[in-house]
């Protein structure tokens, strides 16, 4: 008997879904800040094994869209509702409610098996804990609820064998020796974009998008050419900074990153354009992955 099966990922932003992921699949596939919004996509991370495959997804925090770029980030997380096999749903110590309540309506009646993690117990305390398990209980009636610390690892092998048991029986949908859904470009523009939401304050990372135009590989080494798209000129130049200090201590951050991802020697170049209003576009917005429409 083989099992296989899709296990979604939801949640509100900075719950730690994006590390429990990683945790799962034992790569760092999903890129992870503290701030809000990190990912953007849906990301795909496939565990392996002789008897089953597990294919988790991971998606953008539960948010109100404020512009067509969050709109197109919220419809991933619908789609993570129709063909999941199991839903995890993720929440924080002290969290009371989702950003959304028609979502939430969707988890409470949900025809899957639910897991509710209740994420980042290291910083509680035992009576706090006992209380949000009950609150919890009473809040989503369907969900098995399991205390866990996605970052420090605790309780995440229980999860992990409570999903294999609720897989259903099927036939791989990927091939075994496949990681995840996206392309070898896809994670370098996540890496960069990564390095930008970390060294950049306030609008500035989300109003920035990479495209790697080159990937190139050679034996020894990996050539990646690659745009940090922004809206507008003051935009590029505090990107740049000064005498293109900025823009230099991204390149090197993602550099040594991606060596490490790939196994390889990279030289990255980078370069800024400006792109007005991409967020807004629904052509900018297809032709970077987001509108599927």
């Amino acid at each position: 008997m083989h099992k296989a099966g899709f296990v979604n990922i939801i949640g509100n932003p900075n719950v730690g879904k994006s590390t429990l992921m990683n945790a799962m699949v034992g790569e760092r596939l999903s890129i992870i800040t503290s701030k809000a919004q990190t990912t953007r996509h849906r990301i795909f991370g496939i565990v392996n094994d002789e008897n089953y495959q597990i294919v988790f997804s991971d998606t953008p925090g539960i948010i109100k869209p404020a512009y067509e770029l969050q709109s197109s980030m919220m419809d991933f997380v619908k789609t993570a509702f129709t063909d999941a096999d199991v839903l995890i749903y993720m929440v924080e110590v002290g969290e009371k409610e989702l950003k959304d309540e028609a979502f939430f309506n969707k988890i409470i009646h949900a025809k899957v098996p639910v897991l509710l993690l209740l994420n980042k117990i290291d910083k509680s305390n035992q009576e706090l804990l006992e209380q949000q398990v009950h609150w919890w209980k009473e809040k989503v009636p369907n969900a098995e609820i399991y205390p866990i610390s996605a970052l420090e690892n605790f309780n995440v092998e229980n999860v992990y064998n409570r999903i294999i048991e609720l897989l259903p029986e099927s036939p791989p949908f990927y091939p075994k020796d496949q990681l995840t859904d996206k392309t070898e470009r896809f994670f370098v523009n996540e890496t960069i974009r990564e390095k930008i939401l970390l060294n950049y304050d306030k609008e500035i990372p989300y109003s920035c998008e990479v495209e790697t135009e080159e990937f190139k590989e050679e034996e020894n080494i990996i050539r990646i050419k690659s745009v940090i798209m922004v809206e507008r000129e003051t935009q590029k130049g505090i990107i740049i900074g000064h005498k293109g200090s900025a823009l230099k201590k991204v390149g090197i951050q993602a550099r040594e990153d991606l060596e490490q991802f790939f196994a390889k020697k990279i030289h990255l170049e980078l370069f800024v354009k400006i792109n007005k209003d991409w967020r807004n576009s629904a052509y900018q917005l297809k032709r970077f992955g987001y509108n599927q429409k």
